[in-house]
């Protein structure tokens, strides 16, 4: 089993390190490595975006909150797919047009500076330094969950799983920049598309079929079968709520300012969207059925780090070693898809955001890129010492609690800006700067005031977080002084040239 597998995971690794060299060759200047130089269609796009969205999330985190919860799991995948689609619809044309207008802005910091015209530097600093903050966190998941993967898989310790599975993401990340990830997402997407179809159908096939599968699941408990069971009011709101993320993570909307034309978010939109549901719907059932396959066997609990390894038992059980393990480096495709994408983000906001922006303003595009090449290495230094600390199996978060806190920072703090900023003349910088802000230390106080037990009821820090930041941004934009003309100027471009492209 182990040497098939072995095999295998060889086989996928090379392939994504070739990727990275072939993207090597094609990276020139900053704007090559940061946005592929806005040259990506489509179909590479939308799976690229997807790809890096849901990470060791969809297929250890979701099915693992099902096999746990039933489907009571579903309310958080109905706000996913609402807010996604609402980002694709309302976010990516009017984004691409945006930063195309506001100076060729090539990252979300960027953006914002250009977009306000801010001298200060301050909004540029403070969204690099939120990025820097939230991504390490947020790798930090990803590289748990490839530690649990290859210590599942090959019996290896936590300790040299992590470290094996950080020197193949820095690597090709390293070298290829942009075109590197989004070439090796869009792989890593199908990779994972197929594995979350044909998973459940064996799985299924092998209880006898749908209405044995449910059949077998009620007589455990019905209530898991149940998606109003046991879930409140603010718990609803709080899954929902999840939706709102989408707005404001920057590995998601840097796909939207990379895509070729505008002209070709709508067939991205679709290709991404199918993508999702489809894969989501694939890994709910993946945990419900696990209810039943795995109902006498004491090597999986509803125990939520246990739990989550419920694909990867599947993988192991009902396949050949060499199926086996096309299927388990589809996990590793999941997450090695989002680390790579948040190094990037992150390196990138290093390189541009603060290197040339505060130190190197005369910085070479060459300097710039090598810099950002350093930043994946600082960064993913970072978030390896996190991940090392954080083995849940220890008493560390689960990799969904990662998600969680990461996604909520991200969505409060640049999830209220980004919308408002693309559709609302008004605003201004003090404005965006008080969401943003507002928006992140929310996200910090509000989860540090839960786990103290100060907060009398459960909510997702993403809704304070949200609401708050909004709030801040209409108060600030209206009680300060009126936007310039260049930038009200700007903003109608930006309007026409995305009202004209659909």
């Amino acid at each position: 089993m182990e040497t098939a597998t072995l095999v295998t995971f060889i086989v996928y690794l090379v392939g994504m390190l070739i990727i990275g060299l072939i993207s090597f060759k094609l990276t020139s200047n900053l704007s090559d490595y940061v946005l592929g130089g806005r040259s990506l269609g489509p179909g590479v796009t939308a799976l690229s975006a997807g790809a890096s969205d849901m990470s060791s999330w969809l297929l250890l985190g979701l099915p693992g909150l099902a096999y746990a919860t039933g489907l009571d799991s579903i309310w958080m995948c109905v706000g996913l797919i609402i807010g996604a689609y609402l980002n694709w619809k309302f976010v990516a044309s009017r984004l691409r047009s945006y930063t195309e207008v506001a100076n060729d802005s090539i990252t979300v910091p960027d953006f914002f500076e250009n977009r306000f015209k801010d001298q200060s530097r301050l909004l540029r600093v403070i969204s690099a330094l939120v990025i820097l903050i939230f991504f390490t966190f947020y790798a930090s998941s990803g590289l748990v969950g490839g530690a649990l993967l290859f210590q599942e898989t090959f019996g290896m310790s936590y300790n040299t799983a992590l470290f094996i599975g950080a020197i193949v993401i820095i690597s090709y990340t390293f070298l290829g920049g942009y075109l590197a990830v989004s070439w090796t997402d869009f792989f890593q997407g199908l990779l994972m598309f197929l594995a979350l179809v044909i998973v459940p159908i064996v799985a299924i096939f092998k209880l006898g079929g749908w209405g044995e599968s449910m059949d077998a699941i009620r007589s455990i408990d019905p209530s898991y079968l149940n998606a109003f069971d046991s879930v409140t009011a603010l718990g609803t709101i709080s899954l929902l709520a999840w939706g709102l993320g989408y707005f404001g993570q920057p590995h998601i909307i840097t796909r939207f300012m990379g895509i070729r034309s505008t002209e070709e978010v709508r067939k991205a939109r679709w290709i991404g969207m199918s993508w999702m549901t489809i894969s989501i719907a694939g890994a709910i059932i993946v945990g419900l059925v696990g209810i039943a396959y795995f109902a006498d066997n004491p090597l999986i609990t509803a125990d939520v780090n246990n739990s989550e390894k419920v694909f990867i038992f599947f993988s192991d059980i009902l396949f050949n070693p060499w199926v086996s393990g096309i299927l388990l480096a589809a996990i590793l495709s999941a997450i090695m898809s989002t680390i790579d994408s948040q190094l990037l983000v992150s390196s990138s906001a290093l390189a541009e955001d603060f290197y040339k922006a505060l130190f190197r303003k005369n910085a070479s595009d060459a300097e710039l890129v090598w810099v950002g090449r350093a930043g994946v290495i600082v960064i993913a230094l970072v978030a390896i010492a996190l991940a090392y600390t954080g083995n849940p199996e220890n008493g560390g978060a689960s990799i969904l609690d990662l998600v969680s806190y990461a996604w909520g920072g991200f969505g409060a703090a640049f999830g209220p800006v980004i919308i408002l900023s693309l559709y609302w003349k008004r605003m201004n910088r003090n404005g965006a700067l008080a969401g943003m802000i507002t928006g992140a230390v929310t996200v910090v106080v509000w989860k540090q005031l839960t786990v103290a037990g100060m907060i009398p009821f459960e909510l997702y820090e993403i809704v304070p977080g949200f609401i708050l930041a909004t709030i801040a941004i209409i108060v600030f934009s209206l009680t300060g002084n009126e936007p310039k003309k260049i930038i009200k100027e700007e903003f109608v471009e930006a309007v026409e040239n995305d009202i004209e492209s659909k």
